[in-house]
């Protein structure tokens, strides 16, 4: 007869043993799923781009001389043919040192004897020039008479003909002395003799226009300063029209279409910009990243299609965040790249089949950060395994894990 004490033990041993069973038996392995979808889908890649303004123009010093405190600020509103925007005034001259100076003062002082010496050559060739005259007169008026002979009034008119020619001799001469006195003198000129940079512009300086309406964009010191011959002095240029510069890796770049379109979201105002690729340089240029690896990377241009009132305050030099479209499709059945995973024999998924994965090698084309293109060994709406880990394998028990942020 089974006493109640029996059939207590045997309950309980039961129940061990099931405990130990359960405890023992292969539970299912948590995992992520996806599906398979078909939708649009677009390769693009992700770049940082500065702003450019398109028409610019640089005013660089046409001579040496000494630039005037600019007249002009950055942001300033410039108008063709009609804002000054630069004022330069001559190069004071060089000090002299006690040589140059004497050697300068002695030629004064010897120019200055030139100009007497020619004065006084010019004074005698005038008395001449008189008393031929005279001569000349008398001898025509006793030719008239038929008191003096043919060749010797000709021989007076060749004489005042000389004086004349003597008298202008001397006054060039004396011209050329007055102008090597001036040249000797401007050698003693000092840079405390020069008109300083408050005098008036117009009397000392050169004043430069603006070349072109627009904005003043750079100035290269705003104090005076001395400037070479083409050193810069400001830039101008017109924010109607602006374009973006960036550069890709040659990798990327040769996978750019022409025409190739951009979608700008972060410039810092509201809304999307749109640009489009103009020019993509057939150089390459090596830069050096910010893990020390040598890069061989190509510079792109595109314009910037948005109008002035779309994008306020976006101005030259601007960095601005941008995706720059390669492809685009509509219906494309594709599958999240996490879900794929190299296999021997190629690319590989672990599909949900019931509570089993099963291994299935697909197709892939296209691929974007987040998506591929399945082209053959899944159809729409399937489950395939997110991170698939090496627990993974052919008919695992699996089961879909919960999203706690659900709840």
């Amino acid at each position: 007869m089974v006493t109640g004490r029996t059939l207590g033990l045997g309950l309980g041993g039961g129940l061990i043993a099931a405990a130990v069973v359960w405890a023992l038996w292969p539970q299912p392995t948590l995992v992520d799923l996806a599906t398979v979808t078909r939708g649009p889908m677009q390769g693009e890649i992700t770049a940082q781009g500065v702003t450019r303004a398109r028409d610019t123009s640089a005013i660089t010093a046409p001579f040496p001389g000494v630039a005037i405190r600019s007249p002009v600020e950055v942001g300033d509103a410039v108008v063709a043919g009609e804002t000054v925007v630069a004022v330069l005034q001559p190069a004071n001259p060089t000090p002299l040192d006690a040589r140059s100076r004497s050697q300068a003062e002695a030629a004064v002082t010897e120019a200055q004897a030139a100009v007497a010496l020619a004065q006084s050559n010019l004074a005698r060739a005038e008395t001449a020039f008189a008393h031929a005259e005279h001569d000349v007169q008398r001898s025509r008026a006793l030719a008239d008479r038929g008191s003096l002979a043919q060749n010797m009034l000709e021989d007076a008119e060749a004489a005042h003909l000389l004086a004349a020619q003597a008298v202008a001799a001397g006054r060039a001469q004396l011209d050329l002395s007055r102008a090597s006195l001036a040249r000797a003198q401007a050698q003693l000129i000092g840079p405390e003799l020069q008109p300083g940079l408050d005098s008036d512009a117009d009397a000392c300086c050169v004043r430069l226009f603006a070349p072109q309406t627009g904005i003043v964009l750079t100035v290269a010191e705003h104090s005076a300063r001395p400037v070479q011959t083409g050193a810069p002095l400001l830039t101008i240029g017109n924010l109607e029209s602006l374009e973006i510069e960036l550069d890709l890796l040659s990798s990327d770049a040769v996978r750019v279409p022409p025409d190739a379109r951009a979608v700008i979201e972060r410039w810092g105002g509201e809304g999307v910009l749109e640009a489009r690729l103009r020019r993509i340089e057939p150089a390459a240029f090596t830069r050096v990243s910010a893990l020390g690896i040598e890069e061989q990377r190509v510079r792109l241009w595109l314009d910037l299609l948005a109008e002035p009132a779309a994008r306020p305050g976006l101005g030259d030099g601007f960095r601005v965040q941008l995706r720059l479209i390669l492809w685009q499709a509509e219906e494309v059945l594709q599958v999240p790249q996490a879900a794929l995973f190299r296999d021997a024999e190629g690319w590989a998924v672990f599909v949900a089949e019931g509570n089993r994965a099963r291994l299935r090698h697909v197709t892939i084309g296209r691929q974007t950060e987040e998506q591929a293109e399945v082209l053959g060994g899944l159809v729409e709406g399937e489950s395939v395994v997110r991170y698939p880990d090496r627990s993974l394998a052919q008919g695992t028990a699996i089961k879909a894990r919960v999203d706690e942020r659900a709840f």
